[in-house]
Parts: structure tokens; C-alpha cells; sequence
């Protein structure tokens, strides 16, 4: 049967055209033991193929030429041989013509076959030179060709080695395949760059626009970057230029063309339903309504269209490798049974089997090529898509209309760019499963029935009804992932809290307390994760014993239908290798339609944002004699909504300074807005001459360097510089800056203050030189001294800008009267307009302002808001000449604002840290500093390879004996599923023995047992690995949670808090869920490869010699790509946020950038941004491709040896043997390629455990209760403190804070602290709780000494009332008693003398009130009397006031000062004042000055001394 099978089949129009030979088919019969192909078919059939290929593919090959030139090359060495050899190979040709010719009476295959060879030769000839002219450096169409020839012309060439004649035609063909294989080999090479090309230009190109055509389908062109990345980690300058191709400049403009297309064709259907719709004017209500909503849909262009028309093309050739691909799929199978056949049969020669094994290995190659150059594409245009849509979003976000913006937040566009546009990228790459899918399953079944019949559909059912199981799983697994994610949500927040709040944690001694609640929240996480776990086995459970289960019941039923169906080795392995086919689409199928459901979605939202309304850029006229002017001005913030401005008439000339007063909300800013064309004009006219400055309410502050972000992309001039630095009064803080002015100011301007931030946005204003000036109240943010300064310097008429025009919106009433015209609003309309003297004469809504402002102004002006400069030290005499200098004040208020007067330079910022205490700069230089080492140090953890410490480390916290089970069971289940295989291999070997009938039961019987038993031990394997993976995660997050509770103050000072929170959410997230499923998958490939290569060993022993070769190629391979995609990785991701960031920065700063004219510039900064992302996203992609490719090749490679040595082995082997050992080899391929991705992922993860690690075990402060010298319970009963020799520094290396300190307090005495900022005030009170820890000396509290008690004894007995209200999220009453010590009458006694009794009773919750993060919900006053209600429940002996900034109002500051008076009576009290009145009947004032005591004596002695507390009190006008 098997020999007849494969007799060539008689051509008859060939034998015609051959005439005088027979067609001998026993020539390649298989009895024959070396074959060969009749003479006829070797001249026909072999000489054409490559003929018919060529001439097929030249006319598009040359069209493409012709369209694409790339400069020409000039003609090399390579070059010319490749020509010479082309008419050489045709001179052959027709020599063989002529001598037919010459002997006459030939076959007229002879005349024909040269003819057309010589034809081709001289077409290929001309190709050579027409890509040379073309810049072609390497041809594929080229090297195709000569392989073919290569292989037809091995044929006959064995032949007439064979048949060894002297003719003339045996030289001619000699010389003719000699000439062949050396075109082939010249192919190979690579031509040089062609001329007048632009690649030249590029500091580093990507090779892959110059590798030759070998190199790109391997990916060889790649290895460069492998081996760089092996040697040495990978930096940002070793990444290679994005291809032009793929860059935003390119795609970005290829989507928008696309979109704009749509977008009109939508407009054209709108006009055209418009006028359908007045035409049917007479229609009734209902169908009117049913008009409208068709409208609305009608309206909206399609964003799907847009994207298929711009990207489809280039993804339709992955489609084409991809149904190519699915075709190949097929044929091993097919060569499988065939191997099969060729076993049974002992009298077929070898070189059958020989052919067959390497035809599995070529297939196998094939396919592998192709699916890797499907997934390139799939792949790169996915990345192209996530270029183009961030662009246009990008784009769009700059022009919407502020009505748009407002119905999404910030972070709503922020997500449209990194979630959507990464959905869309997801799905291209699998989007071809569409309709891959369901053909690959149509081939599998159709080839399945005609192996089994009607059984196979048994098996069907199976895989049918295991999906809906696995959806079901997928969907609980996804409720648990959302249940996981608000859990780890509020575990996140909380931990922000407790590391903003850590010092106030530790002033109270409650870390205790909230330890309690953060590992309560992570209880129920792993409550959820363990559930998780559960499911997770399943699936695993179900996708493992998935075949087996289709196997058995597609075997069982075909045994049992019929009687006269055996199973033998070929039904079985083939069938059993086309299901594993058949698994794959079934299970991608319901993934595929899921992330299309997401995708949708996904397109919904950017076609919605994109579709929004865009600002009008003709709305404001650029042209008019007046610099600004607005006639009859109606304007509103959206189309369908009220306007705000009415009737607005302005007319300014040019050069001249109007102020726009009025109260709150009257529309001031909406006026600047107006003139920016940020608003919809309703009606009138707007102009405004020349360029535009603005500088708006809330600074907006780039993260750049300031330098950056004054020039705002204007060429530097340092003399102008310079002069706008002075004006802005910006000089002093660069001196406090550690950079000076190269400091990167971080995001929204995080370490800048208000009033910096302010004077920065002002001297970006300055430096731009522009006609207009827009300042939307600039003053309000900086303090009353400073904004003189500014005024005078800067927007007075004696300042920088004048001469120019000036619209400054103010409440600063001192600046009016030097304005030129005052514009008064009420309401959203121009109330009055004309010269401070012509208002105050009309005594109408202008007189009524200055009425109501006159007293907040001066309070603001003396209160130094949210500054924290180091102004010159008579910065205060600044004050009360401007004081002076005012009209409308008389001496009442002047002595008014005396009284609230803060001390002289003391002016620190509330809101800043306040261990800023010893010197700004210092504290500053000290941090940049640190913050620079932990950062190089992660970059080590990041880059050097993971030591075999950190997987010790993470075996140590599952627990190393449950390590050992884990593996023990992987092992058995290993075991159990090759019993399962050889089981079925030795009942396929009944068919040989014909023992199959009476063994049927016992067959199925052991079979299933065996395969139930090894679904269920990997259930058990994998349950026991998630429960050792929660158990790690548990342990490793309880150390760090522990060890940062007991962690230094100091490293919380130096360390920035985003870094430990990503500890404690990202690191921890990856331990908890990415880790173990890595690390299940990498056991279960591991296992899988590892049973392989016993199973083919055993079966052929002989394999063992190739297993060592392989091995170490499959370890060289892995360790390249491990280290190189680590690196990648990690490069992709840093690249990644600055997108993100710069996005979000430019949505709250658009209208400044829109002000300022530089929409392009930024949009081109964030086209690098996005292509700088995808330069290290895209060798990323291509390190996969290479991987697979090299990998691949390794498990094809086995294929090979497992089908040779089953032919070697022959006469030994069974069919069922032979069978299992090559599907089993067919199956490695994938297992051996995750195995290498889920090191490298292992890898990747496993570096969180070293993280966490290093973080837990940082230094720890002193333990937090010593037993065998716990103080008494009621101590300190007296509360005498006394301080010897005491001496402090803030960390090691800085220089001493306090020194030498001597002093004795006794119990009841109540002490003022006062000195100079940097003084060292608050360095006491982080003494007396231990914070900072003695550096000489020792202080006692009623003679028990506080450095050998525990830190919570001795904080718990004393008591403060911290400069910063800190209140955390959650009830009022767990934030006055965590711990629930007191009972609800204290706390509402604790309530009522703190003066919130009134506010907290009137609340519905009462004592649950919910206080938001941070206490937002209630006022600043309102959390510092919650402070004060906090010491009146602890009550101890010893009070300590770290007395608030100037920030706070007088109300409150007055009611604490009272309640302590009366509430603390015979209490030790010491106050840190800023300000004097407060501590002027204390006791004793303590005068600190550069750490050391200056005075020491009652407040009335020290007046009289005349000394530093003297200066201060004249400064603040309490003494004469």
C-alpha cells in the first residue's frame, strides 16, 4: 500500500513534449533503495519552478522599485561578480540551446528548457543591476530565486554524477550548478550603503534598514544589541533611532489626515439631515425626536474607519504570514503518520524515513519563520497605533473648549492615553485570531474526522463544555481581582497617610495602633488572593488534563462504537497532535473576544474626546489700534451654558496699567480668560495687539529646570536674565536652591513654595517681552513685602514693564491708587471704569470694595502666607513703610497690625517639612545628595544580575521544606502524565500484537486512572505553590510594615515618600501576584521540557549525545536575552511616565502654553517623548522575535534527531514509541520558549523581593518599650525636666544642631522658646521625644533618664500640640483616640474645652464623623483645635507647643492660648513661638541662637537687658 502510494503519476502532456523517453515510474519507487527522478521530469518540471517563480514575481518586484528609490549604489566588487556570473550562467544556457541546435532531431524539451533558463538568467541579471540603481542592498526576491535553482539543480546533478558522461551537456550543467551555488553564496552579502541616502545623517541607525535579507528573516541584525546588553547594561545612547517609519512625525499625521476625512464626511451627513429635516417641517413631535437621536449618531465620525484606513494596509501583510502560517500548521501531522507508516513498514528503504524526518525539521523551520515575521508585524503596528493615538490625543487636548475639558478630569485624558491607546496596541497583536481561529479549528476537525469519524466530535464536546467552565473561573477570577485592587487601594492610602503623618505617628507613640489597621486591610487582601488561588488551581487543573480528558473520550468512544476500530500508533499520536493544535484557538478565542469587548470600550471614549468641541483660534482679532478691546462682549464657558461676562466694553491704550477689582467670583479671571479666546463669544468683538503674556492665578510650573521654565523657550540672555531674576525678586531663593538656577523644579513645582512658584510664572511673564500682560492676581500667593518689592519693580509705573500694556487683576487695594485705570466688576459686568481719585469720588461699588477689603488686606499683607525665603533681616521694616505709605489708615489699625506682627525673619513655610530647621540650604544640599545615592543604587539592583541570595531569600520566606514538596509533586505529576503517554503508546502497540479486543476495558480503565491522577497533583502542585507564594508575600510584607514603623525619623526626612510607598505597592503587587504566577509557569515548562527530553531519551538513547550541544546553545541564547530584555524592560518603563507626566502637565497648563503661542513647540516635545518610549519599546519587541527565532530552532533541531533517530533505530522501535517520542519533540518548541520568557520575567520579579528586603531591614530606632526599665505608671509626676550637656545632630556626618545645653525646668513652670529661624527651637522638642537621639549629654524628666526607657513610655507621658495639624482619614474619634483609652464623656469633655463642641454636636455622625485624607473637610483652624482636644484627653504632665506659622487666623490661635492657660495650669508647658505676645507672661523665655542658649531668664529681666530678646520685641512692637 505504502509503496504504491507515492509512484509519480504520468504526465501526459510532459511525456508529449519529452517524446522519445518513457516516464519510468519505478525509478522513485520506495522499494528502490536509492532513488532517482525520471530524466523528463528533472528537465521540465525542476528546470521551470524557478523560472515561473522569477517571471511571476518581477512585474510587482519592479513596480515596488520604481516607487521607493533609496539613492543608488556604486558598483562593487560583489556587484560586478554577481553580473559576470549572471551572463555566464546565460552564455551556459544558450550553449546548451546552440547545441542542441547543432545535433538536431532532439525532444522539444530540449530547444524549450534552455531557452527559457537563459531568458531568466538575463532577467535576473538585469534585477542585480536595477537594485543597485535602486539602493537595494540586499535582495529577498533574489536569494529566494537562487535558492530554488540551488535545490532543482541538486537533483539532476546526483543523477549525472551517477550516470558519469563525457557530453558536452554534463560540462555545460557542471559549470551551470557550480555558477549557481556561488550566485547563491554572493547573495548572501550585503551590498554598501547607497549613495545621497539620509540614514548616513543618524548618530546611531537601527540595522535592521541595512541588514541583508538572510539577517532580517532570522533576526540576526538584532545580535549586536543582545551582546551589548550581555557585556554591559544597557543605557539610554546605546538604543538605536526609530526607524523613520514608525515615528510620531510620520504616524501621527497618517491617523489625523484619516480622521479629519471622517470628521468631514460627518459634517457633510449632518448639513445633509439638517436640510432633510427642514424639509419635513410639518412632522409630528415623535418622529421628530426620532430624527433627532438618528442625528446625534449621524454626527459623530468613526474613529474605527480612520484607524483601519491608515494602519490596515501594513497589517494585512501579517494576516497574509499569518493564514500561511495556519496552512504549514497542518503538515506536520500529516508527516508524523507518515513516519508512523514508514516503521510499520520494515522493507521501505531508509531514505524515506530520512526524507520525512527532515521535511518535519524544514516545516517546522518554515513555520517558525513565519509566525515570528507575523508576530513582527502584528506587533509594529500595534506600536504605530499607540503612536498615533497618543499624538492626536495629545493634539486635541491642547484646543479643546473648556465646556470639553470639564466633562473629563485630568486623569480621565491621562488614561485615554496610557490605558486606551495600550488597549488598542493589546489587541492588534492577537487580532488575527479572529479568523485564524476558527479556521484552524475548521482544518483540525475536518482532518480529525477523517482519522476517527464521527468519535472526534466526542472530544469536541469536551473542549466545548470546558469553556464555559473557564469563563467561568476568568469572570470570578476578575470580581476578585477588583475586590483585590479596592483593598490594596485603601492599604496604598492609608500607608500615604501614615508616611506623611509618620513624625506626629511618632510624637503620640500610635504606630502601634495604625500597624493594627494596615494588616487588617492586608488580612482581607489575602483572604481575596487565596480565593484567587483556589480558582487559579482549577484553571490550571483544567488546563492541563484539558487534552488528556479530549483524548480519552474521543478514544474511549472510537474503541467502543465499533469493534472494528483499533487504536494504532498513527490514529492515536496524530489525532493526539491535532488536538494540541486544536487547543490553542479554542482557548485564545473567549481572551480575544474579551479584550475586543475592552477595546471597544476603549475606541468609544477616544472617538468621544476626539469628537469634542475645539477652541475657536479666530475668536480674538490680532489686529486694532488699541492694544486691547472688547466691544459688547457676551461670554460663556460652554455653548449651552449661561454666560458669565455681559456687556463688557474695554478699551485700554497701548503702554498704560489697568487693575480689574472686585469681590470673589465676580468674573476677573473670566475677563483674562476672555482675552486669552479661552471662552465661547457669544457676541462682540475682541481684539488684542501683538503677543500675549499671562501669568495666571495658580502658577503653572513645568517639570524642568527653573532656568527652563523662566526662559520657556526663548534664547538665553544672560544680562536680561539677570535683570528679570532681580525684578521677580528671585535672586535669594537661588542662593537656598541646591542647583541654583539648574534646579529641576519637580512636578506642579513640588519644591518650590507658593510664592516662588508665583515669582517664577511672573519672570517667565517678563522674560518673553511680549505687548500684552495678562496677570491674574500674581500677588496674592507671596508675601506682603515681597509683592511691594514686585510691584515696584516689576508692574509699576516705575517698574520693568512700563511702556507696556498691563492688565492686572488684584485685591491688593495698597497698589491702586499708582494704577492708571481701575476697572470695577460686579457680577460679570463692568461696574465702573476710571482713575482711583474719579472712583473714590463716586463712592458707588468701588468705594464699597476698598470698604470691605481695607482690613483683610492688611492682615494678609503682614501674615507671610506660604513663603519659606531667607529675606534680608529688615524685611519687617518693610512692612511698616508700606504701611506708612498708605492712605485710608489710621494709627488704630497700625497698632492693630503690630499686635498680630510675627517675629522678625521667622517666616517658615507650614506646609514645608518642618524638620527644615537647621539652615534651608543645608537641609536641601543634604537631601539632593541623597536622593542621588539611593537612586545610582537602585539602578545597580535594576541592572547586575540577580544573585542566587535573593531566590534563597524568597525560598526562605515560602518555607524550604514546602520548597521541597512543591517540586516533589510538580515531579509526580510529570510522571503521571508520561504514564499516561506511554500507556497509550503501549495499547497502540496491541494493534500490532492483535490482543486489542480483550484488553479494551483495562486499557481505557489504567488510562483514565493515570490521567484523573495527574490532573488532580497539578491541582495539589499548584494550590500548594499559591499558599507558599501568600505565605512569602505575608512574611515579607509584615517585616517591611514592621521595620518601617520602627525606622529613624531621619529616614523619612532624606528619603522621598514616593519610593517607599512603590515598596509597599508596586513591589509588593508584583510578590503578591505576578511572582507566583511566574513562577507556576516556570515550573511548569521547566517540567514539561524536562519530561521531553527524558521521554525521547528513553525511546532512543542515542538522542542523549545531542542533548549536551543543545543545551549549552539553548543557556547561551537564554542568558543574552535574559539580560538584554531585563534591561530593555526597565528602560521601556523609565521612558514610559515622562509621557504621562508631561501630558498631565500640559492639560492644567494649557492655556498658558496656548498664551504664550507654543502649542507646536509642545506638541513636538511630546512627539519625542512618545518616539524616545518606542525606541526602547521596539528593540524589545524584536529581542522576542529573535528569542523565538533561536529558541525554536533549538526545538526544531530535536525534532529532527528524535525523527532520525527513530529511522536509525528502526528494527528495535515500536510505531507506538516512534510516535510518542516525536510529539513529544513537536510540542517542546513552545514549552522550551516560555521557559526562557518566564526566567527572564523570574528574574524580572524576583528583584521586588530584593527590594523589599533591603527596606526591611534598615536601621531601627531604639525599641519601643524596655521591660526592666519601665518608668512608674504615673510618672512624671512633677515634671521637672533637666538638660546636661546636651548636644544633638540631626544625622550622622551634619554638624551639631544644640550644643553643650544646661538647663533645669521645674514642674509647672512654663517656658518660651524663642530664636531665629535655624536657631534650633524645634530641635528641642524632637530632643525631649527622642526623635533625634543625643549626640553628648542626657536629659532627665523627674530623675528618670529618657534615653534608657523605651521610646513608647516615654513618649505616651508627654504631650504636644504639633506646628502642622496632621488628622488621618477615618472617624473624628479614632483620630483624637486611636486606641479607644477613653471613654465618650472624656472625649466630649476633651471636645467642649477645646471649643469644638458646638461644631462636632451639630454634625449628623457626631464622634463618627468621617474626616477626609489629611482632615480636608475641615478647616485649618478646625484641625488645630482637633490637635488641642488631642492633648486635653492625654493630659499629662508635660506640654509641648510647636506654635503654628502665621498661616493660621488669630480666632483660633487666641482659643488654644486660653485653653492652655486654664486647662494646662499645673503642667510644665514649653511654647515655640513665632509669635511674642503670646509668651510674654510665661514664666521664663529660653533665647536660642546657632544652637547654643543666648538668655535665659523671665521676659521682663530680658527686656530690660537689652539684649536679642529685646530686638525682637521692639521689632514686633511690644517694647519701646
Amino acid at each position: 500500500m505504502f509503496t504504491k502510494s507515492f509512484n509519480l503519476r504520468k504526465p501526459v502532456g510532459v511525456i508529449k513534449f519529452c517524446r522519445l523517453w518513457r516516464w519510468d515510474s519505478s525509478l522513485c519507487s520506495l522499494d528502490k533503495v536509492w532513488p532517482d527522478l525520471p530524466e523528463c521530469f528533472q528537465l521540465s518540471v525542476l528546470s521551470w519552478v524557478q523560472c515561473i517563480y522569477l517571471w511571476a514575481v518581477s512585474p510587482i518586484y519592479i513596480f515596488c522599485l520604481k516607487k521607493n528609490k533609496k539613492g543608488y549604489i556604486m558598483m562593487s566588487l560583489l556587484n560586478r561578480f554577481k553580473t559576470a556570473f549572471g551572463f555566464l550562467l546565460w552564455i551556459v544556457c544558450w550553449i546548451d540551446l546552440f547545441y542542441t541546435l547543432h545535433e538536431g532531431n532532439q525532444p522539444p524539451i530540449y530547444y524549450v528548457t534552455p531557452l527559457v533558463l537563459g531568458m531568466t538568467m538575463l532577467l535576473a541579471t538585469f534585477l542585480i543591476q536595477f537594485e543597485r540603481l535602486r539602493g537595494v542592498q540586499s535582495s529577498g526576491v533574489l536569494f529566494i530565486f537562487w535558492l530554488l535553482c540551488l535545490l532543482c539543480a541538486t537533483v539532476p546533478f546526483r543523477s549525472k554524477i551517477l550516470q558519469a558522461s563525457s557530453q558536452l551537456r554534463f560540462t555545460t550543467f557542471y559549470f551551470y550548478f557550480s555558477m549557481v551555488v556561488c550566485e547563491f553564496i554572493l547573495c548572501c552579502f550585503n551590498e554598501k550603503p547607497p549613495l545621497f541616502s539620509n540614514v548616513v545623517t543618524d548618530p546611531n541607525p537601527c540595522p535592521e534598514a541595512t541588514a541583508g535579507f538572510l539577517s532580517r528573516i532570522t533576526f540576526w541584525w538584532f545580535t549586536s544589541m543582545a551582546v551589548k546588553g550581555y557585556k554591559m547594561p544597557l543605557e539610554a545612547k546605546d538604543l538605536w533611532s526609530l526607524n523613520k517609519r514608525d515615528s510620531s512625525k510620520v504616524m501621527v499625521p497618517r491617523l489625523l489626515n484619516e480622521w479629519e476625512k471622517e470628521e468631514a464626511k460627518a459634517k457633510l451627513r449632518y448639513v445633509k439631515l439638517k436640510s432633510f429635516e427642514l424639509h419635513f417641517i410639518s412632522f409630528s413631535p415623535e418622529e421628530v425626536e426620532v430624527l433627532l437621536s438618528s442625528k446625534k449618531v449621524a454626527h459623530q465620525p468613526s474613529f474605527l474607519r480612520a484607524l483601519v484606513k491608515a494602519f490596515g494596509p501594513y497589517f494585512l501583510i501579517g494576516s497574509g504570514y499569518k493564514l500561511l502560517q495556519d496552512i504549514i500548521t497542518f503538515v506536520n501531522p500529516q508527516l508524523l503518520k507518515m513516519l508512523i507508516l514508514f516503521i510499520k513498514e520494515k522493507d521501505v528503504p531508509n531514505w524515506w524515513g530520512y526524507t520525512l524526518a527532515c521535511l518535519m525539521f524544514f516545516t517546522a523551520l518554515l513555520q517558525t519563520l513565519i509566525l515570528h515575521h507575523q508576530f513582527q508585524y502584528c506587533f509594529v503596528t500595534g506600536m504605530n497605533v499607540r503612536t498615533a493615538v497618543i499624538g492626536a490625543i495629545y493634539r486635541k487636548a491642547l484646543v479643546i473648549t473648556n465646556a470639553a475639558k470639564r466633562s473629563s478630569t485630568v486623569g480621565e485624558i491621562v488614561n485615554l492615553m496610557s490605558v486606551d491607546a495600550q488597549r488598542f496596541m493589546d489587541l492588534t497583536t492577537f487580532l488575527n485570531m479572529l479568523w485564524s481561529a476558527p479556521l484552524q479549528i475548521m482544518l483540525a476537525l475536518y482532518f480529525l474526522w477523517q482519522i476517527l469519524g464521527p468519535s472526534v466530535l466526542a472530544g469536541v464536546a469536551v473542549m466545548i463544555m470546558l469553556i464555559p467552565f473557564n469563563a467561568f473561573i476568568a469572570m470570578k477570577t476578575r470580581a476578585y481581582q477588583v475586590e483585590q485592587m479596592q483593598h490594596k487601594d485603601a492599604r496604598i492610602k492609608l500607608m500615604n497617610e501614615i508616611l506623611n503623618g509618620i513624625k506626629v505617628l511618632k510624637l503620640y507613640a500610635w504606630e502601634s495602633s495604625f500597624k493594627e489597621k494596615v494588616l487588617a486591610i492586608r488580612q482581607k487582601e489575602l483572604i481575596v488572593l487565596r480565593k484567587t488561588a483556589y480558582l487559579g488551581a482549577l484553571s490550571t487543573m483544567a488546563w492541563t488534563s484539558a487534552p488528556f480528558l479530549v483524548a480519552l473520550t474521543t478514544f474511549a468512544v472510537y474503541v467502543t462504537v465499533d469493534e472494528k476500530n483499533i487504536l494504532d500508533a498513527e490514529t492515536a499520536f496524530v489525532s493526539i497532535s491535532l488536538f494540541n493544535i486544536l487547543r490553542f484557538p479554542l482557548n485564545m478565542l473567549p481572551q480575544v473576544i474579551s479584550s475586543l469587548v475592552q477595546a471597544s470600550v476603549s475606541l468609544k471614549r477616544v472617538q468621544n474626546f476626539l469628537s469634542h468641541d475645539e477652541l475657536d483660534p479666530d475668536s480674538v482679532n490680532r489686529s486694532n489700534t488699541f492694544a486691547v478691546t472688547v466691544v459688547n462682549g457676551k461670554f460663556t464657558w460652554g455653548k449651552d451654558d449661561a454666560p458669565v461676562l455681559h456687556n463688557i466694553n474695554v478699551m485700554v491704550p497701548q503702554g498704560s496699567l489697568l487693575a480689574v477689582v472686585g469681590h470673589v467670583g465676580c468674573g476677573k479671571s473670566s475677563l483674562i480668560s476672555a482675552l486669552l479666546g479661552d471662552m465661547e463669544k457669544v457676541e462682540g468683538e475682541v481684539s488684542v495687539r501683538g503677543s500675549v503674556a499671562y501669568v495666571p492665578q495658580q502658577a503653572w510650573i513645568q517639570n524642568a529646570t527653573l532656568r527652563d521654565n523662566i526662559l520657556f523657550g526663548n534664547p538665553y540672555n544672560e544680562q536680561k536674565y539677570n535683570s528679570v531674576l532681580e525684578a521677580c525678586a528671585l535672586t535669594p531663593d537661588l542662593q537656598v536652591l541646591p542647583g541654583g538656577d539648574m534646579t529641576e523644579i519637580g512636578e506642579k513645582g513640588i519644591n518650590l513654595s507658593g510664592g516662588q512658584r508665583q515669582r517664577v510664572s511672573l519672570a517667565r511673564a517678563l522674560y518673553s517681552d511680549a505687548d500684552v500682560y495678562l496677570l491674574d492676581d500674581p500677588l496674592s500667593a507671596v508675601d506682603a513685602h515681597v509683592s511691594k518689592h514686585i510691584f515696584d519693580n516689576l508692574i509699576g509705573p516705575e517698574g520693568a514693564l512700563k511702556g507696556k500694556t498691563r492688565i492686572l487683576v488684584t485685591h491688593g487695594i495698597s497698589f491702586l491708587p499708582q494704577v492708571d485705570n481701575i476697572m470695577v466688576m460686579v457680577d460679570g459686568r463692568v461696574s465702573e471704569m476710571g482713575s482711583y481719585q474719579d472712583l473714590l469720588k463716586q463712592n458707588g461699588a468701588f468705594a464699597e470694595f476698598l470698604r470691605n477689603y481695607a482690613l483683610e488686606d492688611i492682615m494678609e499683607e503682614d501674615e507671610i502666607i506660604e513663603d519659606d525665603e531667607l529675606f534680608p533681616d529688615d524685611a519687617l521694616s518693610n512692612h511698616t513703610d508700606m504701611v506708612d505709605s498708605e492712605p485710608m489708615i489710621n494709627e488704630a489699625k497700625r497698632s492693630f497690625i503690630r499686635q498680630m506682627s510675627i517675629m522678625s525673619s521667622d517666616g517658615e513655610n507650614p506646609r514645608s517639612r518642618s524638620v527644615r530647621r537647621h539652615g534651608c540650604s543645608q537641609r536641601k544640599h543634604s537631601e539632593s545628595q541623597d536622593k542621588k545615592k539611593p537612586r545610582e543604587m537602585e539602578k545597580l539592583i535594576q541592572a547586575e544580575t540577580v544573585k542566587g541570595k535573593v531566590y534563597l531569600e524568597y525560598v526562605k520566606a515560602v518555607g524550604p521544606l514546602l520548597s521541597v514538596v512543591i517540586c516533589f509533586l510538580y515531579g509526580c505529576q510529570s510522571a503521571a502524565s508520561i504514564g499516561t503517554n506511554i500507556w497509550l503508546s503501549e495499547w497502540t502497540n496491541d494493534a500490532v500484537t492483535n490482543s486489542t479486543a480483550e484488553n479494551v476495558q483495562m486499557r481505557v480503565g489504567v488510562y483514565a486512572a493515570l490521567g484523573f491522577a495527574q490532573g488532580i497533583l497539578i491541582m495539589i502542585a499548584s494550590f500548594t505553590l499559591a499558599m507558599g507564594n501568600i505565605g512569602a508575600a505575608k512574611k515579607l510584607h509584615f517585616n517591611l510594615l514592621t521595620n518601617k514603623f520602627h525606622t529613624p525619623q531621619s529616614f523619612f526626612d532624606t528619603t522621598p515618600i514616593g519610593r517607599i510607598i512603590n515598596r509597599f505597592s508596586k513591589d509588593i503587587y508584583v510578590i503578591d501576584e505576578a511572582l507566583p504566577s511566574t513562577v507556576l509557569m516556570f515550573l511548569g515548562t521547566f517540567f514539561v521540557s524536562l519530561s521531553t527530553i527524558l521521554v525521547i531519551v528513553s525511546s532512543t538513547p542515542i538522542f542523549a549525545v545531542v542533548i549536551v550541544p543543545l543545551a549549552v546553545i539553548y543557556v547561551f541564547v537564554q542568558r543574552f536575552y535574559v539580560a538584554t530584555s531585563r534591561q530593555l524592560k526597565r528602560l521601556e518603563s523609565v521612558s514610559r511616565s515622562p509621557i504621562y507626566s508631561h501630558f498631565s502637565e500640559t492639560i492644567t497648563g494649557c492655556s498658558v502654553i496656548r498664551a504664550y503661542g507654543r502649542h507646536s513647540a509642545f506638541v513636538l516635545m511630546s512627539d519625542i517623548k512618545v518616539d524616545e518610549n518606542q525606541k526602547s519599546y521596539y528593540p524589545g519587541i524584536v529581542s522576542n522575535r529573535w528569542l523565538g527565532v533561536r529558541i525554536e530552532f533549538i526545538g526544531n533541531c530535536i525534532v529532527l534527531f528524535a525523527g532520525l533517530f527513530a529511522v536509525t533505530g528502526k528494527d528495535s522501535l515500536s510505531p507506538g514509541l516512534v510516535g510518542l517520542s516525536v510529539s513529544y519533540a513537536l510540542q517542546v518548541t513552545m514549552s522550551l520558549n516560555w521557559m526562557v520568557r518566564m526566567t527572564s520575567e523570574l528574574e524580572n520579579n524576583i528583584v521586588a523581593v530584593e527590594r523589599v528586603k533591603e527596606y526591611s531591614e534598615t536601621k531601627t530606632e531604639a525599641p519601643w518599650e524596655v521591660e526592666d526599665k519601665k518608668p512608674p505608671p504615673e510618672w512624671p509626676m512633677q515634671g521637672n525636666v533637666e538638660f546636661n550637656d546636651y548636644s544633638v545632630r540631626y544625622r550622622e556626618g551634619l554638624d551639631l544642631v544644640l550644643k553643650d545645653i544646661t538647663l533645669r525646668v521645674k514642674g509647672g513652670e512654663k517656658i518660651g522658646i524663642v530664636g531665629r529661624t535655624g536657631a534650633g527651637k524645634s530641635s528641642m522638642t524632637l530632643c525631649l521625644f527622642r526623635l533625634l537621639e543625643a549626640a553628648g549629654g542626657e536629659i532627665t524628666i523627674d530623675n528618670v533618664k529618657i534615653s534608657e526607657i523605651g521610646l513608647h513610655d516615654l513618649r505616651s507621658k508627654l504631650t504636644i500640640i504639633p506646628q502642622e495639624p496632621v488628622l488621618f482619614s477615618g472617624t473624628l474619634r479614632m483620630n483624637l483616640d486611636p486606641f479607644e483609652k477613653y471613654s465618650d464623656e472624656e472625649v466630649w469633655k476633651a471636645l467642649e474645652h477645646s471649643h469644638l463642641h458646638k461644631f462636632v454636636s451639630n454634625q449628623a455622625a457626631k464622634l463618627d464623623l468621617e474626616c477626609s485624607e489629611g482632615g480636608e473637610n475641615l478647616s485649618v483652624g478646625q484641625r488645630q483645635l482637633v490637635c488641642l482636644a488631642r492633648a486635653l484627653l492625654r493630659k499629662t504632665r508635660i506640654l509641648i507647643l510647636d506654635e503654628a506659622t502665621a498661616a493660621i487666623d488669630l480666632e483660633t490661635d487666641d482659643l488654644i492660648q486660653s485653653t492652655i492657660r486654664t486647662q494646662f495650669e499645673d503642667c510644665t508647658v514649653f511654647t515655640i513661638a513665632h509669635r511674642l505676645n503670646t509668651i510674654m507672661d510665661y514664666t521664663r523665655v529660653l533665647v536660642l541662637d546657632k544652637g547654643r542658649i543666648a538668655e535665659f531668664d523671665t521676659p521682663t529681666n530680658l527686656i530690660s537687658k537689652r539684649g536679642i530678646f529685646y530686638g525682637m520685641a521692639k521689632d514686633a512692637g511690644l517694647a519701646q
